[in-house]
């Protein structure tokens, strides 16, 4: 049962991160296309790691988790006005590379199918 609850603030966590990363001013945040994929609150309510996403080059990416971190304060403040809980949780930002390395596997994928190396019709 508590595990339905933990997992549906989870989720308002991640929307109020997500509202609440559109409002850094950092400009190292604001270069970079940031998405949070995922958000796990741990039990006690007292952390939050978030995965996030960035869209560009491993330095641009590196660049946002240092401005998201600077900024982390007024993002746990953020999340913490939207989410009406006793204690905002603290944000931890991990980096989310799942989406990049999906990108790049279906560019693999469609190099091999264009160079007609996929199977198919070569029977």
């Amino acid at each position: 049962m508590a595990s339905n609850r933990i997992d549906r603030i989870s989720e308002e966590v991640m929307k109020a991160l997500a509202e609440a990363i559109r409002t850094v001013k950092d400009p190292r945040v604001q270069n970079g296309l940031v998405s949070v994929v995922h958000c796990e609150v741990a039990g006690d309510l007292r952390y939050a790691k978030a995965f996030i996403s960035v869209l560009g080059s491993e330095e641009q990416a590196n660049e946002v988790m240092k401005g998201l971190k600077s900024a982390s304060g007024y993002l746990r403040r953020e999340v913490g006005h939207k989410v009406q809980l006793r204690y905002a949780p603290e944000l931890i930002f991990t980096l989310d590379t799942s989406i990049t390395h999906g990108a790049h596997i279906s560019e693999v994928l469609h190099e091999l199918d264009r160079d007609g190396k996929m199977g198919g019709s070569e029977e």
